[in-house]
């Protein structure tokens, strides 16, 4: 790996850092290309996406940090998002720096119109996006605020003091960036050595969608569930029997009741000894007519 001879030894990058960078896509451009990001810009590709200088990311990555540092109040710094990739980044950034954060949509004003509830006056700025916080971006020039931004191939470097260069559309490299750059903040300042890791995983700083995680969590409770139903062993429940007992006992007293007894046996006819059918039964004898009644006797005549 080459040294970066801008930076002092104790500042230069492992190979675990550039890894990670690689894995994010940081490298990874736009097709578009702006006029004054084409000093960061190393090559294009065959499909015409351009790849950016990771080398100079991981310069402007320190650069970026110490000016950080110099701000004696960290609350007087406010990063900013309103790309939904990086809006749990600044909050994470925000937490473990001691800065403040405005993640969503940023009201125009905040540092102009003292009058709003939101009035804010940071002395330093950190933007995802100069194109989507380019509201931000503006009001800060207004009010001579220096800006710290993470620029793409395609991104405007106006109002910006410090760029960048980075993709900043993906979550995993948001999130990667800004991890980067609480660490560097926080070993700067002291609170974590650099001798040993932070103990802040980045997955932490990472965008998670709502409904994905939704979606885990009803998969691995329909796991859970099955692994329990496979587990469990049958119980006899005592008060179930005693109920169908009492059930098929009470359905048999209802047609005794009702006087559906069972068919008598008929002759068929077959001889299950012979395996042949005998002849066909008798029929029964007929009963006797009943005698016609005697015609009354005629009364004589007198």
């Amino acid at each position: 790996m080459a040294s970066f001879g801008a930076l002092p030894a104790i500042m230069q990058p492992k190979e675990e850092d550039i890894q990670m960078m690689l894995s994010a896509g940081v490298h990874t451009g736009t097709r578009n290309s702006e006029h004054a990001m084409g000093e960061y810009i190393w090559r294009r590709r065959n499909d015409g996406v351009h790849i950016l200088n990771i080398g100079k990311t991981w310069e402007k990555l320190m650069l970026a940090a110490r000016v950080i540092v110099a701000i004696e109040n960290p609350s007087d710094v406010i990063a900013i998002s309103a790309r939904p990739y990086g809006m749990r980044a600044v909050l994470k950034f925000a937490h473990y720096t001691g800065s403040q954060s405005i993640a969503g949509r940023f009201t125009p004003g905040t540092f102009t119109n003292q009058i709003t509830k939101q009035f804010k006056e940071p002395r330093l700025l950190i933007v995802t996006d100069p194109r989507t916080d380019a509201q931000a971006v503006k009001e800060s020039s207004y009010v001579n605020l220096p800006v710290i931004a993470f620029c793409d191939s395609d991104s405007p470097l106006q109002f910006v003091d410090v760029a960048i260069p980075a993709n900043n559309k993906g979550k995993y490299s948001i999130g990667l960036l800004y991890w980067l750059l609480s660490r560097e903040v926080l070993r700067l300042r002291g609170t974590v050595p650099r001798s040993s890791d932070w103990d802040v995983p980045v997955d932490l700083f990472f965008h998670r969608d709502v409904e994905e995680l939704k979606k885990a969590d009803e998969e691995q409770q329909a796991k859970v569930d099955e692994a329990m139903a496979a587990t469990a062993t049958p119980v006899f429940d005592e008060a179930m029997a005693v109920a169908t007992n009492v059930v098929e006992g009470g359905m048999e007293g209802v047609a005794a009741e009702a006087g559906f007894d069972a068919a008598p046996a008929t002759n068929t006819g077959f001889d299950a000894t012979t395996g042949g059918w005998d002849s066909a039964p008798a029929a029964p004898a007929a009963e006797p007519a009943a005698a016609a009644p005697a015609a009354p006797a005629e009364e004589p005549s007198w």
